[in-house]
């Protein structure tokens, strides 16, 4: 009986392995869509099958390079829109969001934060948050994204 469900869990694994490695399944590391960001070291989005996986996103106006003023709830609808305009591009919505990591500044922005949150994630994808001493530009908040294209 061990035997049998070992040899099971064997097929399934390896049926499961193939058919996430298949010519037809290729990761595509795309460049961002902003030509502001075309020099970054980073990919803006990488897809694999029907995936999309966001590169962290800060309460920068792309127009101008700089953080909008006015704090965590300003930067938190910025850092928000800029992700609603990924996916957009790659033909996704927040609706289509799955799981959220969120960095703050300050773990004392975090009720301010949720408030904006709960506006554009009705659906309530996971979600890690978690403080940091600083993070890249002077932001206040990052949030990164996975979603369903």
């Amino acid at each position: 009986m061990k035997r049998t469900l070992l040899l099971l869990v064997s097929l399934t694994l390896c049926s499961i392995f193939l058919s996430c490695n298949s010519e037809s399944e290729k990761i595509i590391f795309h460049a961002s869509h902003e030509e502001s960001r075309l020099g970054a070291p980073f990919s803006d989005v990488v897809e694999f099958g029907d995936l999309l996986f966001l590169t962290g996103q800060i309460g920068k106006d792309h127009q101008t390079g700089k953080l909008v003023p006015g704090g965590i709830k300003v930067e938190t609808t910025k850092v928000i829109e800029n992700i609603e305009d990924v996916l957009e591009f790659h033909g996704s919505t927040l609706d289509q969001v799955v799981k959220c990591t969120v960095i703050l500044k300050d773990i004392e922005h975090f009720k301010a934060f949720n408030a904006v949150y709960m506006k554009y994630f009705p659906n309530k994808p996971a979600r890690t948050t978690f403080a940091a001493s600083a993070l890249a530009g002077g932001a206040l908040i990052e949030i990164d994204v996975i979603a369903v294209k």
